[in-house]
Formats: C-alpha cells, sequence, structure tokens
C-alpha cells in the first residue's frame, strides 16, 4: 500500500515532465517561438509572464533530457524528506527564483526548469542541514552522492547559452525555503 501511496504523490512530478515534454514537443514545431513569447527576459516588462513558465520551456530536445531525469530523481527525494511541504517549497523556488532571474541575471531570455533543479538540490540539502532527522539527512547524502557535481552548474560560466544565475539563484531559493520550513510555529501547552 505504501508503493501506492508513493507512486500517487509522484503523480504531480509526472505531469510536470509530460507537460515539459509536450510543450518542447510544440515549441519545436514552432521552430521555439514559445521561448521568445513566454521565457522570461530579465527587466523587461514582457518578461515577467517567464516567472511560471520558465521550467516548462526548453532550448531543444537536449535540454529538456538533460532536466527531466534530475527533476525526477530529485522530486522522488524531495517527497520522500518532505511530503507535506514540497509542493509549497516547489511553488515557492519557482517564485523566487524567477523573480530574482527577472531582477539580477544577465540580459537574454531565460528558459528551462533547471533553476527548479537546482532549488531541489538547495531545498533536501538545507534541510538535512537545518532539521536533522534521519530522512533529511539521508536525502541530502543521497543528493550530494547522486547530484554533488551540480555545484559547479552555479559559478559564473563564459557560455551565454547557460543560465548560471538561475542555478544560483534557484538552489537559494530552495535554501531559502527550507531555512522557512524549519521554523515552526511556537504552540502554547494548555
Amino acid at each position: 500500500m505504501k508503493q501506492a501511496g508513493f507512486i500517487h504523490k509522484m503523480r504531480p512530478i509526472f505531469v510536470l515532465i509530460v507537460a515539459i515534454w509536450g510543450i518542447e514537443l510544440v515549441n519545436t514545431l514552432l521552430g521555439h517561438r514559445l521561448n521568445l513569447w513566454f521565457g522570461l527576459e530579465p527587466r523587461n516588462l514582457s518578461g515577467l509572464i517567464g516567472i511560471p513558465t520558465m521550467p516548462l520551456l526548453h532550448s531543444g530536445i537536449a535540454h529538456a533530457l538533460a532536466n527531466t531525469v534530475p527533476l525526477a530523481i530529485l522530486g522522488a527525494i524531495g517527497i520522500v524528506v518532505a511530503p507535506r511541504r514540497f509542493w509549497t517549497a516547489t511553488i515557492a523556488i519557482v517564485l523566487l527564483s524567477g523573480v530574482a532571474v527577472w531582477l539580477f541575471a544577465r540580459s537574454g531570455i531565460v528558459v528551462g526548469a533547471s533553476g527548479l533543479v537546482f532549488g531541489w538540490v538547495g531545498f533536501i540539502l538545507a534541510l538535512g542541514a537545518f532539521e536533522r532527522s534521519p530522512r533529511a539527512i539521508i536525502g541530502a547524502v543521497v543528493v550530494i552522492i547522486l547530484y554533488g557535481g551540480l555545484f559547479w552548474g552555479v559559478l559564473p560560466d563564459s557560455d551565454r547559452q547557460i543560465s548560471w544565475e538561475a542555478h544560483l539563484l534557484g538552489a537559494l531559493s530552495g535554501g531559502a525555503m527550507a531555512y522557512l520550513n524549519r521554523l515552526k510555529p511556537l504552540a502554547k501547552k494548555s
């Protein structure tokens, strides 16, 4: 029964991945015009639409594929580590990192789910550090083992095709959400 519950909890991850691939198919057929229409363009009012849509758009099949596996794996880890808080954190990561990218990134159209991927990495790692529960620590260790190499992606890169800003700001947004999630309301004992 637990396995069926986990699969049910993974349904939104599957829906996200199917949406990314469906949009990539349409985007490819349209010559990636969706990126121009719905991508995040820093400091441009028309680019604000990209804050929620950026994770759904990609620059091509290779880009979508590069984000698909980490989305599935990190999504599963996040659901196991923080089942009640994961989706709230996810929405906040998308919005916080999107706003930060809009404010601070280099000029150009920014698309891709890697900001969310880095956000989930930051969330899971910081949750392990802040909570120190066995589940959170194990999740953080698994993320370090599987995705420790991602840390290089938050450093400035001369490749203008890669938004290291989205990576860094996604990771920081994830860490901020873990920090906020560790705060529990003070309950008075009666």
